[in-house]
């Protein structure tokens, strides 16, 4: 189906969001208004501003931490990209993921979290949540409509990752937000590995999507930041939580995270492109036993990422085979030259990692044999030629 003729594409939004001329000076970017203290007009706009946030939609401005036209040109293209009704920024990845959270648990609810979830995530689940109260069982990733039989009378929020950054199941997301909606369960998924370029989760009935923004938005590995978007049931909560909490991103990093947007869809078309590459290269190589990769047509996940996401991303894992000690991927991993070692992704430059991580229902010994991969703006036969060597030292290991 076309899109109606005045109806600008993607790059096109990606490139003018965020622009307001009157706050920018005329600049094309706003620039990174950072500053605490705000001076009212007078005592009619003061307590007309303090009104506002006892009584209304609580969107005007009375201190530093509420943001400034850096944070509202952000948040406006934050929304347009996801068809949310309110963005929030935190000054880590991880905040993004577990402060909204807050906004519906309480003592004694019950929670659901995919057993694929980000390590530090469950973490929190697992150990201060507990100390509130709170359950958190973890459910398998590919269990779909499925989590019905896993709701309680107390289940009160479903938490999704999709696919899972370390095993990359894919969730069918679009019917456990649908079994959620029927028994009045929240859902919230973490939509980092997709961006709101390849799924939009909202559109598909999940009302709080998170990103860290530090991996593909930011896009440069120079800022920590993450973010939460919401539909309308559930962005008062949310906003409530994140300003009773004292959540906050710097004007610089929300400036950066609005840069990043302009050049994403360019960035993650070339990322794509070089990672099917790579992908193609390493399905070939006998060393290998496996790549998990959901854009890979034979990936048990394809038929969901096909169904669901608009294009390739540059994160996916391989597995050597068996017969390969450790000793021998260590060498592997020590002899690349132009693959990092380290954490995080969505860059400009590549990245490896040897995989790990804790799952109660999945095997947790399946991820200590994979090796993730990330693959950034390089040549992609420079970062081929870079994996073949290595592979050839890890043979005479």
């Amino acid at each position: 189906m076309n899109k109606p003729k005045d109806e600008p594409g993607l790059q096109t939004i990606l490139s003018h969001c965020g622009r307001n001329l009157e706050a920018s000076g005329g600049y094309v970017n706003v620039p990174p208004y950072e500053g605490s203290t705000i001076i009212h007009d007078d005592m009619d706009d003061l307590f007309g501003r303090v009104d506002n946030h006892l009584y209304g939609d609580g969107t005007a401005r009375t201190y530093g931490t509420d943001g400034g036209p850096t944070h509202e040109a952000f948040y406006e293209a934050m929304n347009k990209l996801e068809g949310g009704v309110g963005t929030w920024a935190f000054s880590t990845g991880l905040a993004g993921c577990t402060i909204p959270m807050m906004a519906f648990l309480k003592t004694g609810d019950h929670m659901l979290v995919t057993d694929s979830v980000y390590g530090p995530t469950r973490q929190f689940c697992e150990v201060l949540l507990k100390n509130f109260g709170v359950e958190a069982e973890f459910y398998g990733p590919t269990i779909g409509a499925g989590i019905e039989g896993l709701i309680r009378p107390n289940t009160r929020l479903i938490y999704m990752e999709s696919p899972g950054t370390h095993t990359f199941e894919m969730q069918d997301v679009p019917a456990i937000a649908a079994v959620a909606r029927r028994h009045g369960v929240v859902t919230m998924i973490d939509n980092t590995y997709a961006t709101p370029i390849n799924f939009q989760p909202l559109k598909h009935g999940v009302d709080v999507v998170v990103h860290s923004a530090t991996k593909y938005i930011c896009g440069h590995s120079d800022v920590l930041m993450s973010t939460v978007t919401c539909n309308e049931k559930t962005w008062k909560q949310v906003r409530a939580v994140c300003k009773m909490t004292g959540q906050y991103a710097s004007a610089q990093s929300v400036y950066l995270g609005l840069r990043g947007l302009h050049t994403l869809k360019v960035r993650l078309d070339a990322v794509g492109a070089h990672t099917r590459k790579v992908v193609d290269w390493l399905l070939k190589r006998e060393e290998v036993k496996k790549v998990i990769w959901p854009a890979y047509e034979k990936d048990p996940g394809y038929p969901i990422y096909k169904r669901d996401f608009a294009g390739p991303i540059g994160l996916f894992a391989f597995q050597f085979q068996d017969y390969f000690t450790d000793v021998q991927i260590n060498r592997f991993m020590d002899s690349l030259k132009l693959f990092g070692l380290g954490y995080s992704w969505g860059g400009f430059e590549s990245l490896i990692l040897r995989s790990y991580g804790k799952r109660t229902v999945g095997d947790p010994k399946i991820m200590r044999t994979m090796i993730r991969v990330y693959i950034g703006l390089e040549d992609p036969q420079d970062m081929i030629n870079d994996l073949d060597q290595a592979m050839t030292k890890m043979r005479d290991a």
